[in-house]
């Protein structure tokens, strides 16, 4: 229930007319963000070289039942969007068979279902350990590579495939703004109980009120959905 008052409190925070900025308070805003900018990256280096030393351990046990279960190989990599509308490599554990492409291609109702919401809410291309890692949030660990390397923030909007960018519209520009996030509030706002509008608002939502306290409440609030189990794909 609190989940779902928190995402209906966001999305209409971030639909919410925005108010037009003097020259003076653009300054304000503008040294407020370098601040914020600079204060951020540290946090992300520090945070994600302190989440690979931490989970090191259960990496390795989990790059051992990828390969052990099932043919492929361990990481998964696709091109995401990143800063100003540039791609990289984001790194996820694999969760699917290796054919996962074939397998949506060959079921038209499958594949129409994945282009609305970009997810299967019966994904027969997942492994029983993919389903495992997903439902512990295991299977995005090495995105902490990607925070360490730049490419994303430890909080951000979702890191979405360039075909996603589309379903943003007007929010498009916006959404590249920043990096996106290995969490962020669609995280621990029920994730797989939202729908994709929901999703973009809570995107827009969280870059129209970003501040390192909200960045530290939602890495706490994480942690506790992630230990609870709660919203995962």
């Amino acid at each position: 229930m609190s989940a779902t008052r928190n995402r209906e409190a966001a999305v209409a925070q971030a639909t919410a007319p925005v108010m037009t900025e003097t020259p003076a308070l653009q300054a304000v805003v503008w040294v407020r963000d370098i601040r914020y900018e600079a204060i951020s990256r540290m946090v992300d280096i520090l945070g994600s070289m302190v989440g690979l030393v931490l989970t090191f351990p259960i990496m390795l046990l989990v790059a051992l039942a990828v390969k052990l279960t099932s043919r492929g190989p361990v990481l998964f990599r696709q091109m995401r969007v990143g800063l100003h509308g540039t791609l990289f490599p984001c790194f996820k554990f694999r969760t699917m068979v290796a054919n996962a492409d074939e397998v949506l291609e060959s079921n038209p109702a499958l594949k129409d279902e994945f282009l609305k919401q970009h997810k299967l809410e019966e994904d027969p291309r997942v492994t029983v350990v993919g389903q495992f890692l997903r439902k512990a949030s295991l299977d995005e660990l090495p995105q902490f590579v990607n925070v360490l390397l730049g490419h994303m923030s430890l909080v951000g909007p979702r890191p979405i495939v360039p075909a996603e960018l589309l379903k943003y519209g007007a929010y498009a520009n916006m959404l590249v703004m920043v990096k996106p996030g290995l969490t962020g509030l669609w995280q621990v706002s029920g994730r797989s109980r939202t729908t994709y509008e929901e999703r973009v608002q809570l995107d827009m939502s969280y870059i129209r009120t970003r501040s390192l306290s909200l960045d530290l409440s939602l890495i706490f609030r994480t942690m506790i959905a992630v230990a609870l189990r709660k919203g995962a794909c």
